[in-house]
């Protein structure tokens, strides 16, 4: 996942209001949102490749959802799948405070997670940032550091909170907000060892290049009740949608350890 704007405890109907982009090669084969027949309390997509997932919830209440960091390092091996940490919190029961503080971080590639319990939403990298729980608020979330003002964050965080306040999110105008293809002019573009074309298009909230875009726009809308409402719209490599899933059901939360 490489786009993520998201409204935790702002709304008086929602507890929390999330869209995302999923940002992969196309050839990384996937599986689309749905039940998992080995783990069925839990929702999600999955990667055929390492086996994770970038962003699921379970029949309990608990959610989370991981980006990778954008760095340049030389991959160490045996590291784990960051995809796992998903599964591992979703499937889990410790608190979101418990599980970020427990994360192992160097058995991972950088990345940046966000894992909500229900009462608690927290916010843990490898990268140097402490865990931490966060506040009632509307954050944005790509490849670096929660609230990295790229344009893209920015730019969407900003959208979802002008939604809120018009009364007008939906997973329509979620959908539309993330759909963004307009990418940050050039004096903002920082391509470091990155092909300029490349680095262009990753600056817009929804990517389309030659071997690496948007592959799946998610919503998440969950309710103070515990309703919760999940769509995944997937997308091919021209950027035309191939595919969308939804799913409704009633969260029944458990007491976190």
């Amino acid at each position: 996942m490489c786009l993520v704007v998201f409204a935790w405890k702002v709304h008086p109907d929602y507890r929390l209001i999330l869209a995302a982009n999923r940002d992969e090669f196309y050839q990384r084969p996937s599986q689309p949102l749905q039940w998992w027949p080995d783990k069925p309390d839990l929702l999600a997509g999955r990667d055929l490749q390492a086996g994770g997932t970038w962003l699921a919830i379970g029949r309990n209440g608990r959610f989370a959802t991981v980006t990778n960091y954008r760095e340049h390092q030389r991959k160490k091996s045996g590291l784990l799948s960051r995809g796992e940490l998903v599964t591992d919190f979703v499937a889990g029961s410790s608190r979101a405070e418990h599980f970020a503080d427990s994360v192992e971080g160097e058995r991972y590639a950088g990345f940046s997670l966000l894992a909500a319990d229900g009462d608690d939403l927290c916010y843990a990298s490898n990268r140097g940032d402490m865990p931490k729980t966060l506040l009632p608020g509307v954050y944005g979330l790509s490849n670096a550091s929660l609230d990295t003002p790229w344009t893209k964050v920015v730019r969407s965080r900003d959208g979802l909170q002008s939604l809120i306040q018009s009364g007008n999110v939906n997973e329509t105008s979620l959908v539309r907000l993330l759909g963004d293809r307009t990418a940050a002019t050039v004096p903002d573009i920082e391509a470091g060892e990155l092909p300029f074309d490349l680095a262009r298009a990753l600056t817009a909230p929804f990517i389309v290049s030659k071997e690496y875009g948007t592959r799946c726009t998610t919503t998440l809308m969950w309710s103070q009740s515990g309703e919760v409402s999940l769509s995944e719209r997937r997308f091919d490599d021209k950027g035309e949608r191939s595919g969308e899933s939804r799913f409704r059901f009633s969260a029944i939360e458990s007491q976190a350890d």
